[in-house]
This record gives structure tokens, C-alpha cells and sequence, in this order.
């Protein structure tokens, strides 16, 4: 360990206001901004990091005591041992028990948005995603250290992460511990971080994750994908990442449940005839057969062709509503026949009848109480 006191050139018993002032003059010398040699970049963190040591009245005891004892002697000790005896180390343990705090953390969770089509949450679908999340730094591999170095051991607390102080109280001279300023509690020191992730053991970076999306998924519906999130700092686990689903409209097909609904346009003349018609599904052709008379605002029912259940076995089904479609406009010929048709049906004058819902709300109801 470095002798501060020659790096700052005072002698051991110089006054806070003599090491003020070694410190001013040593760094309007060795600054970067004014001596841009590497080995004055050197000799500024050293004499930065023994001001910061002799600078704070306990830290430089510390360094004045030595590592002999600890910092404190053997009466320090003793008492401190006596209340971890009472007070379960609460108070004097110095860390012990505790040791020094991991650089590695668990990164934080992500949420984002995941978008699907209708058809793709009938069987479910895969999705690659690119994300823009912090990952492990490839140059130093989570360590923090530039390549071929390491971290070093804090000489202030010697590698327990923590600084003991005395304080006095009632009960006399308590021995109480703190982080250690200097190594922020981790117990080491880096003196030659990352060049790529400045330290911190990770990047920010684009990358693709793959995403198989369940059948039935709805919107709103988040799924969770564990350690799909951002990695921690010094190469800590990732969190987790969620996706909250949205699924796009349809410009045919609405969805309630696990049933697909649709509408069906029905020309006049095949709503009294009846007919056979295919219309496309979300997963292929459907044959409907409409019998003769078929009104508007009646459903037809396919069963097990709507979405596919999220939880359990099976499908929904696949509701088309009837809207009878009359012509606007007839030819000549075909005015004839439509009223030789009214005449030999012989249907009644139109009347009022009792109220009725419109067209639209009674297929609505329909479709949802079918």
C-alpha cells in the first residue's frame, strides 16, 4: 500500500490546511487538462486518492493506525466483540458476517408491445423480435476490467467493504460500521475499467428474441418471458422481459371469446330460394348453406371453427349473421317479375307492428346470446 503522505510530500503529523494545500499545487501540476502525459494522468489519481484518504479525519486514523490492529487496537476490538455478544453484531461488527456487496445486480424487467393479426391468434404464431436492452459487454465479459486486468483490493476498508468508526454514546464508545466510501462497499477497486462498457460490465445493444405466441391470446393479455430482460450490471442475471398483446382489427371478423363473428350479405332472391355459398375463413374456405326464407339478423353456427381455446382443448366457433340485401335499382324486365311475383303471393298491405329492436342491434344480440 502507497505511503499517502509521500505522495502528497507532507510529513505525517502535517495539519488538514498543509494537506489542502499539497493537494492544490500537486494537482494544478498533474492535471490532464495541464500535463496530458500518461504517467502525470498516473500520478494525478494517486494524489487524488491519498487527499481522499488523509483528507477524512477517520479514514487517515485509519491509515495512520495500520493494518496491524485492524485501525482501532486491541481495546476497540474487545469492545467491539462484546456488542456483537449483546446486539448480534448490529452495531460494531464492522461487516462481518456480511463480507462485501457483489457488484453483480439483476437487471431490471422490460415491457413492450407485441402486435398480432386475427388469424395468426387462431393457431398461434412465431415472432422474432428486436429489442434494444443492455447486454453482457463482450470486451470484458461482465468483470468491469479492461482485458488483462483484474480488480484490486480497496486499501482503505482491506476488502470487507466497510469502514469502522467509533462513536461515543451512553453506553460509552461504540464501534459502528459503514460502506466504505471509496469502494462503495464492493471491497475492491478498479483501477482500469472497460474501455467498451466504461465499467459497468454491460452494453446497450440491439438483439432478437424469438417469441412463440400462444393460440387465443387476446389484448391486454401479457406474457412473461424469464431472463429475457436486461442483463445486470458486472454481468448480473437479466430480468425478465413482458409483452402485453395487441391484436390488430379485422376489416371481416370481430372476435368475443373464442368465437369469430362475421357478417354474411344475402341477396333478396337467394334469401327466398336458399342457396350454397363458400366464404373464406381465417383458416381456409367454409361452406354455409342458407335455407330458403333465411331472414335478416338470423346466425349461422360453425362449430369449432373460431379461436383456438388459450386455456384447455378445443375452439370456439364461428358466427355469420344474415343481412338480406334488396335491390335499389331493377331493370325494366326485372320490375316485371318481381311484381308478378307480388301479385301471385297476394301478401298483405304493410302495417305497424309491435316494436322491434333495428336490424343491426338484433344481430348484435343475436350474436352474443346465440
Amino acid at each position: 500500500m502507497a505511503d499517502h503522505y509521500d505522495v502528497l510530500g507532507v510529513p505525517r503529523d502535517a495539519s488538514d490546511a498543509d494537506i489542502k494545500k499539497a493537494y492544490r499545487r500537486l494537482a494544478r501540476e498533474l492535471h490532464p487538462d495541464v500535463n496530458p502525459s500518461p504517467d502525470a494522468a498516473e500520478r494525478f489519481k494517486d494524489v487524488t486518492h491519498a487527499y481522499d484518504v488523509l483528507s477524512d479525519p477517520e479514514q487517515r486514523r485509519r491509515f495512520d493506525a495500520g493494518p496491524q490492529d485492524g485501525g482501532f487496537g486491541a481495546g476497540a476490538g474487545g469492545f467491539s466483540d462484546i456488542f456483537d455478544a449483546f446486539f448480534g453484531g448490529g452495531g460494531g461488527g464492522g461487516g462481518r458476517g456480511t463480507g462485501p456487496r457483489s457488484r453483480a445486480e439483476r437487471g431490471g424487467d422490460a415491457l413492450l408491445r407485441l402486435e398480432v393479426d386475427l388469424d395468426e391468434v387462431v393457431f398461434g404464431t412465431h415472432k422474432d423480435l428486436e429489442v434494444d436492452t443492455a447486454v453482457l459487454c463482450d470486451t470484458c465479459g461482465g468483470s468491469c476490467c479492461a482485458p488483462g486486468t483484474s480488480p484490486q483490493t480497496c486499501d482503505i476498508c482491506g476488502g470487507t467493504g466497510h469502514i469502522q468508526r467509533q462513536v461515543r454514546s451512553l453506553l460509552g464508545n461504540v464501534v459502528t460500521s459503514a460502506p466504505c466510501g471509496t469502494c462503495r462497499g464492493y471491497g475492491t477497486v478498479i483501477p482500469n475499467p472497460c474501455p467498451t462498457c466504461q465499467g459497468q460490465g454491460r452494453v446497450r445493444a440491439r438483439r432478437t428474441v424469438p417469441v412463440d405466441v400462444p393460440a387465443g391470446v387476446d389484448s391486454g393479455l401479457r406474457l412473461q418471458m424469464p431472463g429475457q430482460g436486461e442483463v445486470g450490471p458486472a454481468g448480473g442475471p437479466a430480468g425478465d422481459l413482458y409483452l402485453e398483446v395487441r391484436v390488430r382489427h379485422h376489416d371481416v371478423f370481430s372476435r368475443d371469446g373464442d368465437d369469430l363473428l362475421a357478417t354474411l350479405e344475402v341477396p333478396m332472391t337467394d334469401a327466398i330460394l336458399g342457396a350454397t355459398t363458400t366464404i373464406d375463413g381465417l383458416d381456409g374456405p367454409v361452406e354455409l348453406e342458407l335455407r330458403p326464407g333465411v331472414q335478416s339478423a338470423d346466425v349461422l353456427v360453425i362449430k369449432d371453427r373460431g379461436v383456438t381455446k388459450l386455456r384447455g382443448s378445443g375452439r370456439g366457433d364461428l358466427k355469420v349473421g344474415i343481412q338480406v340485401v334488396t335491390p335499389s335499382k331493377l331493370s325494366h324486365k326485372e320490375r316485371q317479375l318481381v311484381e308478378q311475383l307480388a301479385k301471385s303471393h297476394k301478401a298483405g298491405a304493410p302495417q305497424l307492428s309491435r316494436f322491434q329492436q333495428g336490424m343491426f342491434g338484433k344481430l348484435r344480440d343475436r350474436f352474443f346470446n346465440f
